[in-house]
């Protein structure tokens, strides 16, 4: 029996809240050095335990303030949970925040390879699949123009383009398919199905129930930091419906 692509054990996540408002970096530093800083702790996950069979398209649902994205950013190694253990089984492409390595200064074709790097791609890899990743993006006539005149549209059509641009074993999805205008959106998505086929792993969040249930055969429910519920989607969904009523 093959091992399960990730197994969440008992992982939580603590954030230190500052209590008082600080004016500046020196005030920082000098009521820390002094120990006037207070912290309230802040659990944003708090005893989540799950796994994901390889091949399973698993769809997190929850309010605003829940922990769907940090629990994404703990399973793709962005944050180091404060307790408990993640295990992946298979390389992960983490579609997070689109982008957000990009440098404002340097034009998009810069920014293809810098970004690309980051993903840890070869410079050989993106000159081969540079044609395909601009022509994906519609940003042709765009691609030596800096960053910085970029919208935020753009940008994230542009991250889009590079991140989906290799075949993962286990794919992170957060809220990304809401980038860009509708007809772009439903490119994206039949993109990221077209990866589906290959039998990838998929952890997604989207504040869509109904393209939840378009794109996964699992959900999870997570409330206040913990995992209420975790089983077949249309089970879940239902069970969703019924809280967000």
């Amino acid at each position: 029996m093959s091992k399960p692509a990730i197994v969440v054990d008992n992982v939580g996540m603590k954030f230190n809240l500052s209590k008082e408002k600080v004016d500046s970096l020196k005030e920082y530093f000098l009521k820390m050095v002094k120990g006037e800083i207070q912290y309230n702790e802040f659990w944003a996950l708090k005893n989540v335990t799950f796994q994901v069979e390889k091949g399973d398209r698993v769809g997190i649902l929850g309010l605003n303030g829940a922990g769907k994205s940090t629990l994404l950013k703990v399973i793709a190694g962005v944050f180091k949970a404060t307790e408990g253990t993640v295990t992946r089984n298979g390389k992960i492409v983490p579609l997070l925040e689109l982008g957000a390595g990009f440098e404002s200064q340097y034009t998009g074709s810069e920014n293809i390879y810098l970004y690309g790097a980051m993903l840890g791609y070869s410079r050989k890899f993106i000159d081969q699949k540079y044609d395909e990743i601009v022509k994906f993006s519609e940003l042709k006539d765009f691609i030596d123009v800096p960053l910085k005149n970029y919208s935020s549209g753009m940008k994230s059509r542009l991250g889009f383009s590079i991140a989906t641009i290799v075949s993962p074993e286990i794919l992170i999805l957060d809220e990304v398919l809401s980038v860009g205008d509708a007809r772009f959106r439903r490119k994206s998505e039949k993109k990221v199905m077209s990866m589906f086929d290959s039998g990838v792993t998929v952890l997604f969040v989207s504040h869509s129930l109904e393209q939840v249930e378009r794109l996964c055969n699992k959900a999870m429910i997570l409330e206040k930091g913990k995992l209420i519920a975790y089983g077949d989607i249309e089970e879940i969904a239902a069970r969703y419906r019924t809280m967000t009523e």
